[in-house]
């Protein structure tokens, strides 16, 4: 029987002792594990003044389209070279020349009959003159005389013969002068429709053209572009806002200025845009003060339109705006606190914050995956500042 229970009395020893030694054992020494701080980018903040930007795009227009009719009959003696699409012309340029030949023969009947009015009427007052002679002789008023005694009737058809023959005369002059097509302003040929030979009659288109002294650009404005921009209206020449015009021209971006000159005065009824005209002096770059490369009619452009003026405004980057309106600042412990913020207005690249923020602010503006409010993070600040 001893033999049997001595395995199980030396396991019960082994046991026992292991008991006791796991018992008697000192306790572990805790060791404090250090916060974790994330590293994140940020910027000092400070209040500022910014100029909103609108921006908008539209076509170039022409400030007067014009198409020539022909006003009299003829045939197109002459062609001007510069009457081609594309020509361009000064003001009172000829373009084109009817063959004047009835006008001319219309206008020398109109002067003979005229010349004849005049003999007719030199012979009426002579004899007016002499009637009144010959009444003076009877020794009565001339105020008693009959009229016809006085031929002040004849006298009177003879005056009004005058001036019938004198207005034919005037626009027999007016139909030879219209025989030469002038140009009315400066501009250029965009269709010609006749040309030398043809015989036109009056009402016949001959071309198309349009004035490049100024050109414009219609700008359509949001509810929202609107309420960034101060009161539009029409301007004068001294207050008119300068706006910046810019287009690719062969492969490269080319800026114009231009000026804020008026507002069209109604809502769209397709688009609910308000329109606003931005005009462009000498587009073409005929004056003194050339454009290089020119603005060509019909160019599509893009404008940056100058906005209202916010004061002690905090510009805050887009991707640094969280959700619900609230911003990640740094506080004087080194831990990250969400803030609400409001802001007045956005871009594609700032919010412009006026209430939340205070001067000095350490705004953080490096990508947060889950931000906590209270958690540690590592400031970098070699950013500049968010208000230069």
């Amino acid at each position: 029987m001893k033999e049997k229970l001595k395995p199980v009395a030396i396991v019960a020893l082994f046991v026992f002792i292991a008991a006791a030694m796991t018992a008697l054992r000192p306790a572990p020494v805790k060791i404090s594990t250090p916060e974790n701080a994330i590293a994140v980018k940020t910027q000092k903040i400070k209040s500022t003044q910014a100029r909103l930007a609108v921006e908008s795009q539209g076509s170039v227009l022409p400030r007067t389209r014009t198409s020539l009719i022909s006003e009299v009959s003829g045939a197109v003696l002459e062609v001007s070279p510069q009457f081609i699409v594309g020509g361009r012309f000064e003001q009172g340029d000829t373009l084109l020349r009817l063959d004047p030949t009835d006008y001319e023969v219309a206008l020398q009947r109109a002067e003979a009959r005229l010349i004849s009015r005049n003999a007719q009427l030199t012979f009426e007052q002579a004899r007016a003159t002499q009637a009144k002679k010959e009444w003076a002789m009877t020794g009565r008023p001339a105020t008693e005389a009959p009229i016809l005694a006085l031929r002040e009737p004849y006298l009177a058809e003879a005056r009004a013969n005058v001036l019938q023959a004198e207005a034919e005369v005037k626009q027999a002059q007016q139909k030879l002068r219209r025989t030469t097509i002038r140009a009315p302003y400066t501009g250029i040929v965009s269709a010609k429709s006749v040309d030398v030979g043809q015989y036109v009659t009056v009402g016949t288109p001959l071309g198309k053209t349009f004035a490049i002294d100024f050109v414009e650009v219609r700008l359509p404005l949001t509810d929202k572009d609107l309420s960034m921009m101060a009161d539009i209206g029409f301007f004068s020449a001294a207050t008119a806002p300068t706006v910046v015009l810019s287009a690719t021209v062969g492969g490269e971006q080319v800026d114009w200025t231009g000026t804020l000159v008026r507002s069209e005065g109604v809502v769209n009824e397709l688009n609910r845009s308000q329109y606003v005209v931005v005009q462009v002096v000498d587009p073409y770059g005929i004056g003194a003060n050339p454009s290089s490369p020119p603005l060509l009619v019909g160019t599509f452009v893009r404008a940056a339109l100058a906005g209202k003026q916010l004061d002690n405004v905090f510009k805050v980057p887009r991707h640094a705006m969280l959700e619900g309106s609230k911003v990640a600042l740094v506080d004087a412990q080194s831990r990250l606190r969400l803030t609400p913020v409001e802001s007045q207005f956005g871009n594609e690249d700032f919010y412009f914050v006026s209430a939340g923020m205070t001067d000095g602010d350490e705004l953080i503006v490096s990508a947060l995956g889950i931000p906590i409010d209270g958690m540690k993070v590592n400031p970098q600040k070699n950013i500049s500042d968010g208000g230069e």
